[in-house]
């Protein structure tokens, strides 16, 4: 046996750059390449490696420096959303803090089913020099380290104590990537002298591989069943989720929901699916959805789920579905998905069952009537989205206001990112996706500080598409040295950062939960009162992205934002768009129902009078059996 001698981080830089990933006949890179930031425990060994390969061109494995690491992750995870899931970056870390820094976005990995490698650095594997810096002394065990706590937010987790561990650990680190069941955050622990530690390798290791992303074919009595539930359905509705869009299935769903004239709603990953203004496209269903899918909903007995995971948002905390009687079929490729909701399941590639299900139903469509109250209550969708963007509010604007003139000024193919605040709900019910990239909001794990971080990751996998990054002042401060990295990477990203002065969507939840705002807004200690309500705090967010070496542009009012946002466009570099807007809204109407639990006992009359809202709202929520 042909054998090389490496170290174990050379071997893994060779073998990561020689992976492959193909679905339809089309193959890519499936490690495009290495977010990092080097400490004491991979500059020698990850970072040697990548050095050296780039240096003596024996690998080609591209290293990206971030700023954060889980900034870096999040850059990673927004590639692998853009690219459906097929190419996944690799991400590197020193022990101890800059480690663990990486898993909040490992779970938002996980969460949403999207592929990225970490390569979290470990202690001594040997423990000759423990406890090291930055180690975790453990009375329990000394095998125990901090990167144990990414075993519950990873769908494959290994440790490699040994060289040799590496080349088991490292296949079935690919096989999970490359699994649309099972991917998610795969994490390979790697101990910084194991690192250095050279082993003779089988060349075998480096050869080219090919991983086959696979369509799993739908059984023929499963589409059957499905369809025999969809013949008998008289007020059908589909709910597209996020694998209609990694599946490809879009025009296979467009044309099913054309001929069937089932209406279509979506959720935050399946938003774009089918567009904005096709005659079936009824928009967001859920908490945050529109009103004529909510309606919809509503009245439906048979809900036919493709690719969604039907999250308490989807699913209005189990109280959308009204029809006492209501029916599912899930159509997805996880039997874990396929099933929720007692659905008669359908286990298979979402464009493949779509096709498979359109075949059954050739001489069956809705009724004429259905079509036309489809048509009507979509009609009423325009009329509140309209009433929305031209709100006329003042003397700041109103948060609608700017996404009204936003959805204006972008083009089909612009990619507008956003995760946690106001703007996902606002979004979800006003947004006009044409593309299906076009709308690219993180709504599994919903994650502030995702937004500048995955606009560097959407720009690189299609630098084509303009990427527009929208974001509040919170999530903003939470991460936004990651401008500095679109800056280095010569990246042209437009961030829309929009100034409230506190934390809007949880500041009227609060209310709602006769909470009264508290804690969720910037203000100075008053000094009578002792809570933080006093004057607003004088932070320069626009001066923050200017020392982070963006260009910033300042709007007041909607005209002017429209006007900013065209100069944003025309510019060759990452431009801030710095607007303010009221922080109580007003918000889109709400047409759903979100289960935040009040606390039932309280000496606050707003609390009490909160829980009796509850209350009344707990009276419609159910299983669905």
């Amino acid at each position: 046996m042909e054998t090389i001698r490496l170290t174990t981080a050379q071997a893994l830089v060779r073998f990561l750059a020689n992976q492959y990933s193909e679905r339809d006949g089309q193959e890519q890179r499936l490690i495009p390449g290495v977010w990092g930031i080097f400490g004491h425990g991979n500059v020698a060994g990850i970072g040697q490696a990548l050095l050296q390969a780039a240096v003596t061109q024996e690998a080609d494995l591209p290293y990206y420096l971030a700023r954060n690491e889980q900034g870096m992750v999040h850059a990673a995870v927004a590639y692998a959303k853009m690219r459906d899931r097929l190419e996944a970056f690799a991400c590197t870390a020193s022990t101890g803090p800059g480690s663990t820094n990486m898993i909040t976005g490992a779970a938002l990995a996980t969460t949403n089913r999207l592929p990225v490698l970490l390569l979290p650095s470990d202690m001594f594997a040997t423990r000759a020099a423990d406890p090291v810096l930055q180690q975790l002394e453990d009375s329990r065990g000394g095998d125990v380290t901090v990167n144990d706590t990414f075993r519950a937010v990873s769908k494959y987790f290994d440790r490699v104590s040994r060289p040799e561990q590496l080349i088991p650990a490292a296949l079935a680190a690919m096989r999970v990537l490359t699994d649309p069941v099972e991917t998610g955050a795969v994490t390979l622990a790697l101990p910084q002298d194991v690192q250095a530690e050279a082993y003779d390798w089988p060349v075998s290791f480096f050869r080219r591989r090919v991983w086959h992303v696979g369509r799993p074919v739908p059984e023929n009595a499963a589409v059957e069943r499905a369809a025999r539930l969809l013949r008998g359905a008289r007020k059908p509705l589909i709910v597209a989720g996020g694998g209609a869009v990694y599946s490809g299935a879009e025009t296979a769903l467009r044309a099913f929901a054309e001929a069937t004239g089932i209406p279509v709603a979506d959720t935050h990953a399946g938003k774009g699916a089918v567009p904005w203004d096709h005659p079936c496209a009824v928009g967001g269903i859920g908490s945050t959805g529109s009103y004529a899918a909510n309606e919809l909903a509503r009245e439906a007995d048979v809900v036919l789920g493709i690719g969604t995971r039907y999250s308490d948002f989807t699913t209005a905390s189990h109280t959308v579905f009204g029809n006492p009687d209501v029916t599912f079929v899930n159509l997805n490729v996880a039997r874990l998905d396929a099933v929720k909701h007692s659905a008669e399941p359908l286990v298979a590639d979402a464009r493949l069952g779509i096709q498979a299900l359109d075949g059954a139903l050739t001489d069956w469509e809705v009724d004429p009537g259905y079509r036309g109250h489809t048509r009507h209550l979509i009609a009423r969708t325009r009329e509140i989205e309209d009433q929305c963007f031209n709100a006329d509010h003042g003397p700041l604007p109103a948060q609608t206001e700017i996404l009204g003139a936003l959805n204006d000024v972008l083009d089909d193919r612009a990619v507008v990112i956003n995760a946690a605040g106001s703007m996902p709900g606002d979004l979800q019910q006003l947004w006009r996706a044409r593309d299906p990239k076009a709308y690219h909001v993180e709504y599994a794990y919903s994650c502030m500080g995702y937004e500048v971080a995955a606009g560097v990751g959407a720009k690189m996998a299609d630098p084509s598409r303009e990427v527009v990054v929208l974001v509040g002042d919170g999530s903003y401060l939470m991460m936004a040295q990651e401008i500095a990295t679109m800056v280095s990477e010569g990246l042209k990203v437009i961030i829309v950062l929009v100034q409230n002065h506190g934390f809007a969507s949880i500041g009227a939840l609060s209310e709602s939960l006769g909470s009264q705002r508290f804690g969720t807004k910037y203000r100075f200690r008053d000094g009578d009162s002792g809570l933080l309500d006093g004057d607003v705090l004088p932070v320069d967010l626009a001066a923050n992205a200017s020392s982070l070496g963006a260009d910033v542009l300042h709007a007041t009012t909607v005209d002017e934002f429209r006007t900013a946002m065209e100069k944003a466009k025309a510019a060759h570099r990452t431009t801030v768009v710095h607007v303010e807007t009221d922080l109580y809204g007003p918000n889109p109407p709400g047409h759903g129902w979100w289960d935040v639990p009040v606390s039932q006992t309280s000496a606050l009359d707003s609390t009490r009078a909160a829980y009796d809202t509850y209350a009344t709202h707990k009276q419609s929520q159910r299983h669905y059996l």
